[in-house]
């Protein structure tokens, strides 16, 4: 059943993980051993993609899936595998591929081609992103997270590569997520936006920052506000959240009325800041506002900005 909220870029994976039944080693190896399952191959963070084949979507892509025998080949291993889900009663599972070499110019030529997921993330449909980016976040959480964080030994992969145990003390770890706050303050009807310096000529985006431990959502939005601009908070609300595969994030997007006009970027994080009028901020995601861009339509700032404008 589809849940009643606003999808960004990255969210609305529609596989069932099946949460309850990965822990099981004989029924994940059922699973793999399936002639219908499918897999899904991540090259260095970049998925394996093909030309879709829906007449209705030139230039679009999708997915290249494999057959789930050739990713269990090509993973050698429980290390670089995981078990993404079910896709009705269909496993599909997932290979970490690492190194210089190209694997489409190797065991996977004519299958399809690696590309940057943050390039390619419209061209894909919806869901799809949403797959590819799971699998890029697992595999960055396995990557960085290959030993025991209590006594230092090396970990082992479980669950379908959903959680890791170590051998020695049996200390359990699992994928983290660090939640970010994304916030489009406003005052009357301005909306302002931050700037960093070695972001893109003329690129202005929604400030951000981490959660601290302790803090409540709308705690750290006011200190973050107030930290990088000088900004008092008044009221703060929801919008929505995005999962962001860079690399394993959990933006919290709002939307935040402030009590003045009067900020000043801290020069630590934001170099600048500038308000917008409804008018200008709609021009501005149009990419109608001459020297000045917005966020990348995927990003949950582009939509942030996007809600506020439809609002007026």
């Amino acid at each position: 059943m589809a849940l009643d909220t606003f999808l960004n870029t990255f969210a609305g994976n529609p596989l069932d993980r099946a949460s309850d039944r990965r822990a099981k080693p004989e029924w994940i190896a059922e699973q793999l051993a399936s002639p219908e399952a499918l897999g899904i191959a991540v090259w260095n963070g970049r998925p394996f993609v093909e030309a879709s084949k829906d007449a209705n979507v030139p230039g679009g892509l999708q997915i290249a899936y494999l057959p789930a025998k050739l990713v269990g080949e090509l993973a050698g291993g429980p290390e670089r595998l995981l078990f993404m889900g079910l896709w009705k009663d269909t496993a599909v599972f997932a290979v970490d591929l690492e190194g210089m070499a190209d694997p489409a110019e190797g065991p996977l030529q004519g299958f399809g081609a690696f590309e940057d997921l943050r390039a390619v993330a419209l061209k894909l449909p919806a869901t799809e992103a949403a797959i590819v980016a799971t699998a890029k976040q697992m595999f960055e959480w396995r990557r960085r997270h290959q030993h025991c964080a209590v006594c230092g030994q090396r970990s082992e992969a479980q669950d379908g590569g959903w959680k890791r145990k170590c051998p020695a003390c049996e200390a359990e770890h699992f994928p983290r997520t660090d939640p970010v706050v994304i916030m489009l303050p406003f005052h009357k009807d301005r909306c302002m936006l931050g700037r960093q310096e070695q972001w893109p000529k003329g690129m202005f985006s929604a400030l951000a920052g981490f959660l601290e431990p302790g803090e409540s959502i709308e705690e750290a939005c006011a200190r973050e506000l107030h930290e990088e601009a000088g900004l008092r908070a008044v009221k703060v609300r929801y919008h929505s959240t995005q999962p962001w595969p860079y690399p394993s994030s959990l933006m919290i997007g709002l939307i935040a009325e402030v009590e003045d006009d009067e900020g000043v970027p801290d020069q630590a994080e934001l170099s600048e800041i500038r308000w917008f009028t409804r008018d200008e901020a709609r021009d501005l995601i149009a990419g109608k506002l001459d020297g000045v861009a917005a966020p990348q339509r995927l990003a949950i700032a582009h939509q942030l900005i996007k809600a506020w404008v439809e609002e007026g």
